[in-house]
């Protein structure tokens, strides 16, 4: 079996959001009647239509069938030459498939969005919002962000004020917002604020929110200080005004009686000083202070139970008051804000590094970790909330791979929305973590991350994809020479 193919025209152009068509023209060479089918495979396939699917063709005869490619406008149309093939199999002679491949070229577009989150910010001496910038053409972004206020009462300071972002990513720009002016008393005003996103030969993107600066005091407190002081200086005044006048009314009663000499008084006779009575007992030692001897030795039997332990009971109990204190985790942090933000999605999480111990707690973008320091993490808490719960799962160092990757060696850890997952070990020696692997929503969300990787720099941000068969989200590396020293989550 024989068959000529020919792609009409071989390369074509298209707009992401339109449509092409290409005509493909085939002749039977061979000397049997024969029914082709046709089927478009490689990575344009979902966007191709080919009309008719089937083509009966007696010998030496020509046929043809138009192939329609409608790329949407997103990210996943790459920009650029996209290679596309069909499959050509005949009916009586299925072991002989043909294959013409083509070239479609899809032209570049560029769209991008920025939110700030969040758009109110609140504080005495700063406020850091953060601004998402997302990248949903399909060309690499290169812009710049800068901030600007009527009135010039803020200062910026952002980072990074560059950012180049690839198509279907986003970058998040760390922002924080200075008042040029304190206010010490008063109430609280409203600052608004744009950060312009700026691209080359494009006007800028303008997003706005607005800082509320609050008082240094409150203004109750002011009006408390006025108030005290007004009374003490009328208190002062009064007792300048009123002074009591202090006279001895002995003397001016002799005075009047007609006694002005009166004799004098004998002189103390020198004497010596008496020894101190042996009767006289001692003074009581402060509460809390060991005499010479030990404190049994002085209570003596009179001390009752209650003289007894009052200064042990005073003394302990802001100890065990520090010692009963929960430990702030990633599930109350997440909580916290949960409280305040009902319906939003929020993600918490902290890192054990090896001779450091527990790290703060960061949330939402802020990074958790000491980037450069060398330590290696060896276990992570995280927890959210408004994302029907999170799975993890620790990827660590295996001292017997042959092949340079790491193992998972512990079950994946499963919590509902609020609750802490732990991967990884706090013990001594532990291994370190290469990565872990993070899920929320059951696979069907989305959670992004960032992360630092000893000896190199912090990866590119990259995030799941809910619906294209990805049940979650590395964090990390696969070197099993390498290791994560800090990270940054959000959902």
């Amino acid at each position: 079996m024989s068959l000529w193919t020919s792609l009409e025209p071989a390369s074509a152009t298209v707009d992401p959001g339109g449509s092409t068509t290409v005509r493909l023209r085939l002749r039977n060479t061979g000397d049997v009647v024969d029914e082709y089918r046709f089927e478009a495979v490689g990575s344009l396939a979902p966007w191709t239509t080919v009309e008719p699917q089937s083509l009966r063709l007696y010998p030496g005869t020509t046929g043809s069938v138009e192939l329609t490619f409608a790329p949407p406008r997103t990210p996943d149309a790459t920009a650029g030459p996209n290679p596309y093939a069909v499959r050509i199999t005949p009916t009586e002679h299925p072991e002989a498939t043909t294959v013409p491949e083509g070239n479609l070229t899809i032209t570049p577009f560029t769209e991008v969005r920025a939110e700030l989150v969040p758009s109110t910010v609140k504080g005495r001496f700063r406020g850091r919002p953060k601004l998402a910038v997302d990248n949903v053409g399909n060309t690499k972004v290169t812009a710049s962000v800068s901030g600007s206020d009527n009135g010039d009462q803020l200062s910026y300071d952002i980072r990074p004020s560059n950012v180049q972002i690839e198509p279907g990513r986003a970058a998040f720009v760390e922002t924080t917002l200075k008042p040029r002016q304190i206010i010490w008393f008063g109430s609280a005003e409203q600052r608004p604020y744009t950060l312009a996103v700026q691209r080359s030969g494009v006007t800028p993107l303008d997003v706005e929110g607005t800082y509320v600066q609050r008082g240094f005091l409150p203004r109750w407190l002011a009006v408390c200080l006025s108030v005290s002081m007004a009374l003490a200086i009328t208190f002062v005044m009064l007792w300048i005004g009123y002074k009591p006048q202090v006279r001895s009314a002995a003397t001016e009663q002799l005075q009047e009686a007609g006694v002005s000499n009166l004799p004098p008084l004998p002189s103390p006779t020198a004497e010596a000083p008496k020894a101190p009575s042996a009767d006289i007992p001692a003074p009581p030692a402060a509460a809390g202070t060991q005499q010479p001897g030990g404190a049994g030795a002085e209570a003596g039997p009179e001390a009752g139970p209650e003289e007894g332990s009052g200064a042990g009971a005073g003394g302990g109990g802001s100890e065990e008051q520090e010692a009963e204190a929960p430990e702030r985790t990633a599930a109350t942090a997440v909580q916290r804000l949960a409280a305040k933000d009902p319906t939003g999605r929020h993600i918490c999480y902290r890192v054990f590094t090896a001779g450091q111990g527990w790290s703060d707690v960061a949330c939402d973008g802020d990074t958790a970790g000491t980037v450069g320091g060398g330590s290696p993490i060896t276990a992570v808490n995280t927890a959210s909330s408004g994302t029907k719960g999170t799975s993890s799962g620790a990827y660590i160092h295996n001292p017997a791979s042959t092949d340079g990757a790491g193992q998972y060696r512990d079950p994946w850890q499963n919590a509902a929305d609020g609750i802490d997952v732990h991967v990884g070990s706090t013990e001594k020696d532990a291994p370190h973590m290469l990565g872990f692997a993070l899920s929320v929503d059951g696979g069907a969300g989305t959670v992004c991350h960032t992360s630092y990787v000893h000896n190199d720099t912090w990866l590119g941000l990259a995030c799941d994809e809910p619906g294209a068969g990805l049940a979650f989200t590395y964090v990390g590396t696969h070197d099993n020479d390498l290791w994560i020293e800090a990270i940054k989550l959000t959902v």
